[in-house]
């Protein structure tokens, strides 16, 4: 679970204007930091179903706005996967 701090920093570097705080493309920057935690936790516990598909879900989720976001606008979808270093 990311801590509130951790939140706000990672929507100002993804925001697009002044009071952004929930755009695809912020969304997608903490989803993607929730995943990267939930990999490390299943790497240690590999058998926790749990969060395996709370991960899941989180990564469908993400999926979706990236669609969402490659319909709308291609520049910022681009950007998007190169500053989380995702792949297409």
């Amino acid at each position: 679970m990311l801590t509130t701090e951790e939140k706000t920093k990672l929507i100002e570097k993804y925001k697009l204007h002044e009071e952004d705080t929930g755009s695809p493309r912020v969304q997608v920057a903490l989803l993607s930091e929730e995943i990267d935690r939930l990999q490390k936790h299943l790497k240690r516990h590999a058998k926790d179903i749990h969060s395996k598909r709370g991960l899941l879900k989180m990564v469908s989720r993400r999926r979706k706005l990236l669609n969402y976001l490659r319909d709308t606008d291609v520049t910022q979808y681009a950007q998007t996967l190169k500053q989380l270093g995702l792949k297409k």
